[in-house]
């Protein structure tokens, strides 16, 4: 399938995603919105959070979407005791060459879980700060380049606290999107129940695109159209955020950034070259909510940042045209 994507446009991108989320949804079943959004992570060139509980299928999603992509997986299981060097690997002396050799680490991937990323010390965390920007580690002083695509689905339980390390906000703001998997639904637990309670591995899937082909989708998706009236919508909602009353730190300019960049892919998995209001408005609280940081006032009475931005949404008037 290489240089399947040479010259692809938004049709092309739809019916790519559609037969994507299908070969995910066999593994992740009943939730193709939050398949959708990791695609589109994964088309801006962005990064996943997701936070939700235990067995929702996490590790699965990371897994069947790299299968899907004809990705190679990794998968980082954070603790207390794990070191920089165990996610971006470590120069060894060797003996053969009378040189330090790297080694790289579980980083090298197209598609990297980070399991329970706040269960690990803060130095550790940083350790993808560099490769989530940049998309390389550099140790020793020269940097090696990870494979592209590159995306990391990072997860948090939102249940237990104890031994975590909150995520700084710099991090935070290295993640395009924050998600949750949920519960399924009483139908598709039926279906996955109904084969004895077997369950599809992602490695049996068959992939529908390539790693060559991902990246020409995410080269068209920056072609995506985007009207200026569409960026004065995002300018004016990121600006709220920082005017809102519950909110001590509002969205820095790399979070309107992640939400035009997104819009751009949520548009074309959708069959469009051009942006439209909601796409902003369906993208606004998975974008934006995670890199809020509310009053201590407003945490103590419960304020969900979630519910800031839906509020902003409702004030915050979206272009007529």
């Amino acid at each position: 399938m290489a240089g399947a994507g040479v010259g692809i446009d938004v049709a092309g991108i739809q019916e790519l995603a559609e037969r994507i989320v299908e070969r995910v949804e066999r593994v992740l079943v009943g939730k193709p919105h939050v398949v959708q959004l990791s695609l589109t992570a994964m088309l801006s060139r962005g990064h996943l959070l997701i936070e939700d509980n235990p067995g929702t299928g996490k590790t699965s999603l990371a897994r069947a979407l790299a299968a899907s992509v004809s990705g190679t997986a990794s998968r980082i299981q954070f603790t207390p005791d794990l070191l920089p060097g165990d996610i971006t690997g470590v120069s060894v002396w060797s003996q053969a060459t009378r040189e330090f050799e790297y080694r790289p680490g579980p980083v090298f991937a197209n598609v990297v879980l980070a399991d329970e990323i706040n269960r690990a010390s803060p130095k550790t965390q940083s350790a993808l700060l560099e490769v989530m920007q940049e998309g390389h580690v550099t140790v020793d002083g020269v940097a090696h380049a990870v494979p592209q695509p590159f995306m990391v689905i990072a997860t948090q339980n939102p249940i237990e606290h104890a031994g975590t390390y909150r995520l700084p906000e710099a991090q935070l703001d290295r993640f395009a999107l924050k998600a949750s998997i949920g519960y399924p639904d009483h139908a598709s637990t039926l279906r996955i129940l109904g084969d004895s309670g077997e369950e599809v591995a992602p490695e049996e899937l068959r992939p529908a695109a390539d790693a060559e082909t991902i990246r020409d989708m995410a080269v068209a998706v920056r072609g995506v159209h985007v009207e200026p009236s569409i960026v004065d919508y995002v300018a004016r909602l990121v600006e709220a955020t920082r005017e809102a009353d519950e909110v001590r730190l509002g969205v820095s300019v790399r979070g309107a950034l992640a939400l035009v960049r997104t819009a751009r892919a949520w548009a074309a998995v959708h069959g469009r070259d051009y942006v439209t209001p909601d796409d902003v408005k369906a993208l606004a609280v998975p974008a934006l909510a995670h890199r809020l940081v509310l009053q201590p006032e407003a945490e103590f009475d419960d304020v969900r940042p979630e519910s800031v931005v839906q509020q902003l949404m409702l004030t915050v008037a979206p272009p007529r045209r």
